[in-house]
C-alpha cells in the first residue's frame, strides 16, 4: 500500500500523465454498440475530462465499433500537446455486447490502420492488445506489434487481461509499459499481476472498479463514503489510487456531472482503518 498518492506517472518513462484518466467506452451506444443516445452530451465529457486536467485517454477500435475513437478526435482534434490516447485491438464486433478475438497479424494491421486514421494521428503513444487469441499463435501477434513500433506506427505497447507469464513472454519481442485488466478494491484476482506491474514500474490500468453486484462490499465502501461525505464509486477510485503508485485509474461515464463527481475523487483522503476494512471484503 502506497503511503503517498503520486498526482502523475510516467508511462513508458517519456509519457507523463495525471494518473485519474477517462475511459471512453461508455460514449457510445447500448451495449457498447453505434451512435451514444446523446451526442452532444458525449462531446461535451470528453472536452471537460481535458478542462478538469485529464491527459490520459483509453479508447479502442472495438468501441462501437469506431464510434469511441472517432468523437475524440471530433471533440479533441487538433489535440493539446500534453494529451495522451491510448488504443487497442484485437477484439471483433458483431453486435451489441458481442466481442469476438482476433489476435492475426492481418487483423491487427487493419485495426491498427483504422485506429490511426480515426484519431488523425500519424504515431499512437499507447497501443494496447485487447486480448491475446488462443487460435493464433502468441509470437505471431506480437511480431506484428514489435514491427509496428519499428515502423513508427506506435510509441509504446501495451497488454490487456493477461497473467504474469504472459507479460514476460511478451517481453522477449518488445518493452510493455501497460497492463490492463478488471481490479478492484472488492476484486483482486489479478494482484500478483499489480505486484508485477509495481515491480516493474509497468502501468497498471484497472478496468471495473466498482463490482455494483457484490452487496456486501458495496455496504463496506457506502459506511466509508459516509463517513467522508462522498460517493461509494469515489471511494473505490481513491483507494485504487492509494494501493500503487503505478495504478491509472480510468472510469467512464457518459454524464458530464458524473464525469466530474469522479474527478474529485483525489481530494478523498482514505485512512488506515478504511484501508482496513476495505482489505477484508
Amino acid at each position: 500500500m502506497s503511503t503517498t498518492i503520486e498526482k502523475t506517472f510516467s508511462i513508458g518513462g517519456d509519457l507523463k500523465i495525471n494518473r485519474l484518466g477517462y475511459g471512453a467506452m461508455r460514449i457510445t451506444g447500448k451495449g457498447v454498440w453505434g451512435q451514444p443516445a446523446n451526442k452532444e452530451e458525449a462531446i461535451k465529457v470528453l472536452k471537460r475530462a481535458v478542462e478538469l486536467g485529464v491527459n490520459f485517454i483509453d479508447t479502442a477500435d472495438s468501441y462501437g465499433p469506431h464510434v469511441s475513437e472517432e468523437l475524440i478526435a471530433e471533440a479533441l482534434y487538433p489535440y493539446p500537446k500534453d494529451l495522451v490516447i491510448a488504443t487497442k485491438g484485437g477484439l471483433t464486433r458483431s453486435g451489441p455486447d458481442q466481442w469476438a478475438q482476433d489476435g492475426s497479424p492481418e487483423h491487427l494491421k487493419q485495426a491498427l490502420e483504422g485506429s490511426l486514421k480515426r484519431l488523425k494521428l500519424t504515431t499512437i503513444d499507447l497501443y494496447q492488445l485487447h486480448r491475446i487469441d488462443a487460435k493464433v499463435p502468441v509470437e505471431k501477434t506480437f511480431e506484428f506489434l514489435k514491427q509496428a513500433q519499428k515502423d513508427g506506427k506506435i510509441k509504446h505497447i501495451g497488454l490487456s487481461e493477461v497473467i504474469v507469464d504472459d507479460i514476460k513472454k511478451a517481453q522477449q519481442y518488445f518493452e510493455v509499459v501497460s497492463v490492463q485488466n478488471m481490479y478492484s478494491a472488492d476484486n483482486r484476482k489479478w494482484e500478483p499481476v499489480v505486484q508485477y506491474c509495481t515491480e516493474h514500474n509497468i502501468a497498471f490500468i484497472p478496468w471495473y472498479p466498482l463490482n455494483a453486484n457484490n452487496i456486501a462490499a458495496i455496504g463496506v465502501l457506502q459506511k466509508i463514503a459516509e463517513k467522508h461525505n462522498t460517493t461509494v464509486q469515489q471511494v473505490a477510485l481513491n483507494w485504487l489510487l492509494q494501493h500503487a503508485n503505478n495504478i491509472l485509474p480510468i472510469p467512464g461515464t457518459s454524464n458530464v456531472s458524473h464525469l466530474e463527481e469522479n474527478m474529485k475523487t483525489t481530494t478523498i483522503h482514505l485512512t488506515a482503518e478504511d484501508i482496513k476494512l476495505l482489505d477484508k471484503i
